[in-house]
Formats: structure tokens, C-alpha cells, sequence
């Protein structure tokens, strides 16, 4: 019997998988001799003007003022177990979570609540705990290149946290209002929406700041709300609220009793699924929110005390104080960003067939029912993908603060360069910095477009 012969061997520099290894072998070699290069060239054009590498600038005297600074937590060991005691309570809070819904009847409704508890009680303890070990460091021109940034960081996560929150419900309401069935509201709205997508978002800033807040009255004249806020502009004065000894234990019981209101809510739910008798949760909740944080009061005095902004001299001492650079920046964002998040909300209302609201109504639901429980779970499948470019846009459009003066990270930044001369540092940090809150946005969004996206079987 003859055998056939074996095909002759390719060789490997001839085979696809070769010629793919080769390829992409020499796009890396390229790509490094790139990068080795510009960094080169970088060393010798530093070398030639004078200019040192590195980050120890970061460790010189900044030499500046900073219009408005927070109190920046120095690393230690505090910050570390308040860090640490956060992802225990997270990841303990997920596992007790898994339990409750494997385990039906009350033993998960326990599971529930020793979840809850977990997730707000640790980081609260680790910060009674280690409330006298964690060093906060306050800016002045005496202190360091390094703290300067790390109070513009902070001043931009501050605008970023309160754009996406306000900008959020102002979107809701705007979306609510383009879907009523009146038609003056609705075509308010929708003028809301034109308006304020097809304007640059520069431009409201300077709207908010150079029309709006600087023709305000001065500091005698300002407008006032009683004795409680005041405006004027120098900016807006409100009360502010000073912790006092019985804080801390204000605060555990409201926890508890915010944790035992949640319990009684799923159970009163698993009761009407079971039985079809409707559950009662909301007075038992209500009087546990109050009675549990009353007693704490009483048992270990006043919580916090209310200071009101006074005039003395000058100006408004006492209370908060916004300045008007920072609430040109938040409203002008919030207005600019709620516009697209009223889009993105009404259209992810409108994705959701109308049988469902059809079904939901001839159960007897209310509008407000309905909304709630039918079409809201339903559209943020919808919302949540694109709301988290919104979000994005609010983090790197805060750059924009540097046009009206905000000390904000760029701001800043570009002070410490135009000192220091530090320019490429200066914008490697300012990228590493912008890309890793994208990041974590991205990532905390994925996380809650999972929980609530549609399962399917």
C-alpha cells in the first residue's frame, strides 16, 4: 500500500502566524524606539535651558494664594483603616447581600439588615475610631507645590460630585416636564432644552459669573432670606452646622434606625408578595427615624450646633460661604449638563413600550405609581450608558473654572507650572489625574448599569 507523502513544511517566517509575530514584533521595536527618542530629546532640551527632572519640585515652597482651600488628610495609618474599613464594608455588604436573596423568610431579612449595617457602620466606626489620628494639613503660601494641587484636586472633585448630583434631578424634572401633557409647561422646557444644548458651555459660564453674580448687590445691601442666607457679590452665606459632643452617637442611631427602616420596607414587600395584604412599613419607619436619633439626643446631648452668618466689619462671618466663582461654575455646568440629561431621561421614558403602562394603570396604579415602579425601573437601561458621558463631560469640562478664576485643578496647576517651569510633570499629572476619575466614573457606573440592566433567561 502506498502511503501518501507528507506536505513539505512551510517555513515559519513564510506561515501566517510568522508573518503576524513579525509584524507585530517590529510595530513594538518601533514604537520603543519612539518613545526612547522624544525622551531623549526631552532630557537634552531640559539639559540645554537649565531645567532639572523629576518630581521633587513637587516638595518646594509654593509662594501663592489660593482663593478657596479645604483641609486636605495627610497619609497615615488613619486614613488607611478609614480606607480599609470602607471596602470591608463594602464587600461585606455584597456577601450579606447574597445571602438575603438565597435565603428566604425572615433569616433573610436578618441577612439584609446585618448587610446595611455593615456598609454604613464600619466606615463610621473607623472614623470615630481614628477621628484624633488623621493629620489634616490647611494651605498657605508657606506651604508645598504638592499640597497646592491636592487642594485643586479637591476643589474639582467638589464641582464634579455636585454637577452630577444636581445636574441629575434638574434633568428629571426638565425630562417630566417635556412629557406633560400641558403645553406651556412643556414648551418651556423644551426651550429649556434648545437653549441651553446649542449654547457653548464657556459661554454660560461667563454668563453666570460676569452678567448674573457680578451685578449683584455689595456686601450692606445684600439679599437676604430672613437671617438665614444672604447674597451678595462677594457670594452666597448660609447657616452651616458645627459638630458637638453628642454628634457621634446622633449619628450611630440614625443609622440604625435608617438600616431598621430598610428591613421593615423589604419585609412588608416579601409580605404583600406572599399574602397580597398591602404592608405597612412607612409609620413604624418614620417613628424609628425620629425616636431613635431623639433619644441619642437626650441621652448624650445636642448633636450639632446651627451657626448663622452674621455681618461684622467687612463681611458675612460665620455660616458657609460659596464663593461666586464657585457657584458661577456649578450652576453654569448643572444647567449646561441637566439639558442633555433631560433628553437622555425622556427618551430612555419613552423606550419603554406603552402596553406596560396600559397594564400598570388597569392593576389600578397611580401616575405617580406607575412612574415609579414600571417606567423608571424600565428606562434606566436606557439612561445609565449615556448618562455616564454626561457625567464625564461635567469631570473635564470643570477645566473651564481657569476662565473665571476658580482654583480648581488646572487652575492651580497652571500656576505651579508657570513657577516651577516643571511643564512636562506638571501635564503628566494633570493627565494621569483626569484620566483616573474618568475611570472611576466609568467603572462606578458599569457596576450600576449591571444591577440594573435587563436580565435575560
Amino acid at each position: 500500500m502506498n502511503q501518501r507523502p507528507a506536505p513539505p513544511q512551510v517555513p515559519f517566517w513564510r506561515s501566517p502566524q510568522g508573518r503576524a509575530w513579525t509584524f507585530q514584533i517590529a510595530m513594538l521595536a518601533a514604537f520603543l524606539w519612539l518613545v526612547a527618542a522624544a525622551y531623549s530629546n526631552v532630557l537634552a532640551n531640559l539639559e540645554s535651558r537649565g531645567i532639572s527632572s523629576g518630581f521633587k519640585f513637587l516638595r518646594n515652597e509654593a509662594g501663592f494664594r489660593i482663593g478657596e482651600t479645604m483641609g486636605v488628610p495627610l497619609p497615615g495609618w488613619g486614613v488607611f483603616v478609614i480606607l480599609a474599613a470602607l471596602a470591608a464594608g463594602l464587600a461585606a455588604s455584597r456577601l450579606m447581600a447574597r445571602r438575603a436573596r438565597s435565603t428566604p423568610g425572615p433569616r433573610g431579612d436578618a441577612w439584609f439588615a446585618a448587610g446595611v449595617l455593615a456598609c454604613a457602620g464600619l466606615p463610621v466606626l473607623a472614623l470615630w475610631l481614628t477621628r484624633d489620628a488623621v493629620d489634616v494639613a490647611h494651605y498657605s503660601e508657606t506651604s508645598s507645590y504638592g499640597l497646592a494641587l491636592a487642594v485643586g484636586l479637591l476643589n474639582t472633585l467638589k464641582v464634579t460630585l455636585i454637577g452630577c448630583v444636581a445636574s441629575t434631578f434638574l434633568g428629571l424634572l426638565v425630562a417630566l416636564g417635556r412629557l406633560s401633557p400641558n403645553w406651556l409647561l412643556r414648551t418651556l422646557c423644551r426651550w429649556y432644552v434648545e437653549l441651553n444644548r446649542n449654547l457653548p458651555v464657556l459661554l454660560q459660564l461667563f454668563f453666570w459669573y460676569f452678567i448674573v453674580l457680578q451685578h449683584l448687590p455689595d456686601v450692606r445691601n445684600s439679599l437676604s432670606l430672613g437671617e438665614w442666607a444672604f447674597l451678595n457679590k462677594r457670594g452666597l452665606y448660609v447657616p452651616a452646622l458645627v459638630p458637638l459632643d453628642g454628634a457621634w452617637p446622633f449619628c450611630a442611631a440614625l443609622l440604625a434606625a435608617l438600616a431598621a427602616a430598610v428591613v421593615l420596607r423589604r419585609r412588608s414587600r416579601r409580605l404583600r408578595d406572599e399574602t397580597g395584604a398591602p404592608g405597612r412599613w412607612v409609620v413604624p419607619g418614620a417613628c424609628l427615624l425620629l425616636a431613635l436619633p431623639a433619644l441619642s439626643w437626650l441621652a448624650a446631648g445636642q448633636p450639632f450646633a446651627l451657626e448663622l452668618p452674621a455681618l461684622k466689619g467687612f463681611n458675612f462671618q460665620g455660616g458657609t460661604g460659596l464663593s461666586p466663582e464657585f457657584t458661577a461654575l456649578v450652576v453654569g455646568l448643572t444647567v449646561y449638563v441637566s439639558a442633555f440629561n433631560a433628553e437622555i431621561i425622556r427618551s430612555g421614558i419613552q423606550a419603554v413600550p406603552k402596553g406596560q403602562r396600559e397594564a400598570a394603570r388597569a392593576l389600578a396604579m397611580g401616575e405617580g405609581q406607575v412612574l415609579r415602579l414600571v417606567v423608571l425601573p424600565q428606562a434606566m437601561r436606557v439612561i445609565v450608558p449615556p448618562m455616564t458621558s454626561e457625567y464625564l463631560a461635567i469631570a473635564k469640562s470643570s477645566s473651564l473654572a481657569v476662565a473665571i478664576g476658580y482654583p480648581d485643578f488646572v487652575s492651580v496647576g497652571g500656576t505651579v507650572l508657570n513657577q516651577s517651569g516643571q511643564s512636562i510633570e506638571v501635564v503628566g499629572i494633570w493627565m494621569g489625574v483626569y484620566l483616573a476619575i474618568s475611570l472611576v466614573i466609568s467603572l462606578g457606573m458599569n457596576i450600576y448599569n449591571r444591577r440594573v440592566a435587563l436580565v435575560e433567561r
